[in-house]
């Protein structure tokens, strides 16, 4: 239930604190590309308030001005059957997925039946839509533009630029439908000079440009007239069947080339809609999309919980109010849709626009911990519809219940890896996910989920002299130790992550009427303890026991995962003390500074410090993204996970103190709405 706030409270002004971070651009900044969207759809902008310059927002050989779905995928012809090699289990020997290591992002050193199967299915860009001078249909320069002021309103989710090009004013507003995968601008500019350009890309199997525009003949943009503009039907690789449909509403619009459009306008103002479906685009015009998103933000910001650390007088509190305020329009806009997001979201492609589930929890848990299960709820359905996938999984391995992929597209096939197919932490998140909803009231019906996943995690727990035990074969979160994936066992965050989420599958099946399932109570009462060395838990229970770069992750045994009795928080604060004083920073992950705090806070040590540590992985752009490389230039785990640790650190967990994670002097903290963490 959400945790109850005394009733002398005054409300929060919601709208002030929304309004303290709206982000204004005034140039060319890679940094600074904002984005609408719904869950479903985005896309990304320039200062123009459409994508004119996407050289300019560089990411890898691509761009960062995407417009993205969750159902927008493709794969080139070909195919391969997935690599396997047996490993010793405690089960025997069993066949599991394996890839030789990757030499680069082209996936080197595999056959091409492996680099195919980790290529595809590929997320597509589906369309760029740009300004375009129409004398000669020229596209223009970025030395044409000169000032320029460009505003994303988050309470009304309208993007507004008003620049200079060319010498001539105008002025761009840039909306996306909240329940329409439908894009709306409205160009004011002098009449007859400029228009809209709309160019359709062929798929790309890069690792991080989702559009290919070498390949002009692999693909077609079938044009239709419709009322008030045209119907595009979008055909790949000879296929009989459109991969999708857009319908451009305007009101002239004309075919330039083989996949490109342009409208433009008899006056001085241009409507133009952009709409996007694999059956039926909707047929919204202008005003609509850009009154239902005036009265969809306001629902958003008025509903759910809410945080105000404007009465602080650490100079601190600025930063992390609106690190807070800008990843809930992001995580909203690019993580709340059918399916779990990739860790770019809909900006652009990482990983081929493949998601990670071991990434689900980061990147959305925080939706019921703030009071908004509903945009959780939508990407559950996943698990779902592959369970069968999972099952078989599971079964290949010699277990029962469902093994839940690693890298997947939406068909739920793994990809192939000499990591992904060996880790294991993913695993709980399902039931951890589940009882999140269930504590946030959703009416959602996710025991099946919970039940198979149960099954699968007692089964592969191999009983050992020390207790039952994980691994080998593992792949820890901490992935350092992928090359001696056949030898790792029992990193502390898995075991208690084990021995928690099957005592909640348990509370589980006795609100349900059954009696427990034996088996898991063995395994979670008889879990192996951690290695303890020299009074500091080691990240593996093998050598080299620990290696000080990437996720810390043994420390997060408490605080991601709730208290279970396992670990000791005596051993957990000095091995935390110890990460702290010698790690390799640069080599963390932008969620790790979320799950350093959590684990801080549920130890009652300082957490704001860890949340807002300077690392060059905890950096937050002026667009709220969470940089982390030239190559991830955003990184929505880390937007996610900062907001799983504020609720942590102000509603704090069951039986637990209020406002645990913040220090008592230089901050006030007035929040509402949240839900308390287990």
């Amino acid at each position: 239930m959400p945790f109850p706030e005394g009733a002398d409270r005054a409300p929060i002004d919601r709208r002030a604190v929304v309004a303290r971070h709206a982000v204004e651009v005034t140039g060319i900044d890679p940094g600074s590309a904002l984005t609408v969207g719904n869950g479903e759809l985005c896309m990304t902008v320039d200062v123009t308030g459409l994508q004119t310059f996407p050289r300019c927002y560089p990411v890898g050989t691509g761009t960062l001005l995407g417009t993205q779905s969750q159902w927008g995928w493709h794969s080139t012809p070909g195919g391969g059957a997935l690599p396997t090699r047996p490993y010793r289990t405690a089960r025997g020997p069993m066949s599991y997925v394996d890839a030789p290591r990757m030499t680069g992002a082209d996936d080197a050193g595999m056959d091409e039946g492996t680099r195919w199967l980790r290529a595809n299915p590929h997320r597509l860009d589906l369309a760029r839509t740009g300004l375009v001078w129409l004398d000669g249909l020229r596209t223009p320069e970025p030395g044409e533009l000169g000032a320029c002021r460009q505003v994303l309103d988050l309470w009304t989710g309208l993007v507004t630029s008003e620049l200079t090009l060319g010498g001539r004013p105008l002025r761009v507003t840039t909306a996306c439908h909240p329940a329409e995968d439908a894009v709306a601008v409205r160009v004011e500019a002098p009449a007859g000079e400029l228009g809209v350009r709309i160019a359709f890309p062929y798929g790309s199997t890069a690792w991080n440009d989702a559009a290919d525009w070498t390949r002009p003949g692999a693909h077609e943009t079938d044009v239709e007239p419709a009322p008030h503009g045209v119907l595009v039907w979008r055909h790949f690789d000879g296929g009989t069947e459109p991969a999708y449909r857009v319908r451009v509403r305007g009101e002239q619009v004309w075919q330039v080339g083989t996949h490109e459009l342009v409208v433009r306008a008899g006056g001085p103002v241009l409507d133009v809609v952009v709409s996007f479906a694999v059956a039926d685009p909707s047929e919204v015009d202008a005003p609509a999309v850009f009154d239902a998103s005036r009265a969809h933000w306001p629902r958003f910001w008025s509903t759910g919980a809410a945080l105000d650390l404007s009465g602080s007088t650490d100079p601190r509190a600025d930063e992390l109010e609106r690190r807070a305020v800008l990843s809930q329009y992001l995580t909203a806009i690019q993580c709340a849709g059918s399916l779990p997001p990739q860790e770019t979201g809909l900006t652009c492609n990482s990983w081929r626009g493949r998601f990670h589930l071991e990434m689900h929890w980061w990147h959305a848990a925080h939706f019921a911990l703030w009071g908004r299960p509903e945009l959780l709820r939508r990407s559950m359905g996943f698990y779902r519809r592959i369970l069968p996938a999972a099952r078989a999984t599971a079964a290949a391995q010699g277990c029962a219940g469902a093994r839940w992929p690693k890298q997947v597209g939406p068909d739920g096939r793994e990809s192939p890896s000499h990591i992904g197919p060996f880790l294991l932490w993913q695993q709980p998140h399902p039931i951890h996910l589940a009882e999140l909803l269930r504590r946030a009231g959703d009416p959602g019906d996710y025991s099946e989920i919970v039940e198979e996943t149960a099954h699968f995690m007692a089964d592969v727990a191999g009983p050992g002299p020390d207790g039952f035990s994980l691994g080998p074969p593992l792949v820890p979160a901490q992935e350092s130790y992928a090359d001696m994936r056949d030898r790792v066992r029992d990193p502390p965050f898995e075991l208690a992550y084990w021995v928690w989420a099957l005592g909640v599958a348990q509370e589980w099946r006795a609100r349900a009427g059954k009696p427990p399932e034996p088996a898991w109570d063995e395994v979670r009462h008889g879990m192996a303890r951690p290695l303890v060395r020299d009074g500091r838990y080691t990240a593996i229970a093998v050598e080299p026991y620990t290696v000080r770069t990437d996720h810390p992750s043994m420390v997060y045994a408490l605080g991601p995962v709730p208290a279970t009795g396992l670990v000791d928080p005596a051993v957990l604060r000095a091995t935390l003390d110890d990460v702290l004083a010698d790690w390799d920073w640069p080599g963390t992950w932008g969620w790790d500074y979320p799950a350093l705090a959590m684990t801080a806070t549920r130890l009652g040590e300082p957490a704001v410090d860890l949340l807002l540590r300077d690392s060059p992985k905890n950096v937050y752009l002026h667009n709220g993204h969470n940089r982390q490389t030239d190559a991830l230039p955003v990184y929505l785990p880390g937007n996610g996970g900062l907001l799983a640790a504020l609720a942590l650190m102000a509603a704090g967990w069951d039986g637990g103190p209020e406002c645990p994670g913040f220090p008592r002097d230089g901050w006030s903290v007035r929040h509402e709405g949240f839900v308390r963490a287990p």
